[in-house]
């Protein structure tokens, strides 16, 4: 048994040289959302969720983007109520959020 079930991770990084990155598009909000909703949920802990910052994840053209393990499940997010969805049915239920999984293709 893995100390977490969930794991979520979001890509936070900036780039100087001006090419695409996560905190272009506020992926600080999403991962600040996402650490909240799941902490009042009480999901938050061992044997639950644990939001965790990243630097590159290098998949930036989807940005801003996060992975859930262990399932390996890549997102690419736009708002808080995509967060919410993805806290609620896969985080907490385990239902991969289609709608909002990054293509396979998409990468730096």
């Amino acid at each position: 048994m893995s100390y977490y079930e969930r794991h979520i991770f979001f890509c936070l990084n900036q780039r100087e040289n001006g090419e695409n990155a996560c905190a272009q598009h506020d992926a600080q909000a999403g991962f600040d959302h996402c650490k909240s909703r799941v902490k009042a949920l009480g999901l938050a802990g061992k044997g639950g969720v644990r939001v965790n910052k990243a630097g590159c994840l290098d998949r930036c053209a989807g940005g801003p983007v996060a992975v859930v393990y262990p399932d390996a499940t890549w997102y690419s997010y736009v708002d808080a109520s995509d967060i919410d969805e993805i806290v609620e049915k896969h985080l907490k239920h385990g239902e991969v959020v289609e709608r909002l999984v990054l293509p396979e293709h998409v990468g730096r």
